[in-house]
């Protein structure tokens, strides 16, 4: 009987201590950019300044999911006010109509215990397709605050007429103003969410 015993309260502390908290992304510490090819040899590049998001992650196993993000296509800035105003008219992000871009995952693969893809629906202009972000998980530490921070890298690659952006204008001598494929970059940290509750699996 007491072996018995012994063995569903050791069942139960396995089975509580795996569990997922909440994480959501510091948005000081976030950078969103992107890299648009440019007069065919050169490139232009900007950044997204309003992001916010939160995923659920277990650190023990490293196990991601419910990965949502959203940002204010509004607070894009590539340093040259004419430039921005362009972006953000209906040629291109059209900010009034489409004020949000989202991303909300799908599914995740792992490489050696880590997220290495994040599968998932990336929305612009209220048109949505499925996107891979190759991700590189830096770790966990706990802040001189006490926060429990963790970091990552991501990256993909869309293009951008797939959104309904699809203004260009024709070089003299060959090629386009704007090239179609658009790198995006994402460096960022994320803090356990004060409110977290784990999720028991």
């Amino acid at each position: 009987m007491r072996s018995l015993l012994f063995s569903v309260i050791a069942s139960s502390f396995v089975a509580s201590s795996a569990f997922a908290v909440k994480y959501e992304i510091d948005k000081a510490h976030t950078h969103v950019s992107f890299t648009a090819p440019h007069l065919v040899v050169s490139k232009v590049k900007g950044r997204f300044h309003q992001v916010a998001g939160a995923f659920d992650f277990e650190e023990g196993s490293m196990k991601l999911q419910d990965v949502n993000v959203t940002i204010k296509t509004a607070s894009l800035n590539t340093e040259e006010a004419d430039r921005d105003k362009h972006l953000k008219s209906p040629d291109f992000f059209d900010v009034t109509k489409f004020p949000d871009m989202t991303f909300k995952s799908t599914k995740v693969e792992y490489e050696k215990g880590k997220p290495e893809k994040v599968e998932g629906d990336l929305t612009i202009r209220g048109i949505t397709k499925k996107v891979i972000l190759e991700v590189d998980y830096k770790g966990a530490v706990t802040d001189p605050w006490g926060n429990r921070v963790v970091a990552f890298d991501a990256e993909t690659k869309v293009n951008r007429k797939d959104f309904g952006m699809t203004w260009n204008k024709a070089m003299d001598k060959g090629g386009f103003v704007v090239g179609d494929d658009i790198k995006i970059e994402i460096e960022g940290e994320a803090k356990l969410a004060s409110s977290a509750v784990p999720k028991k699996k």
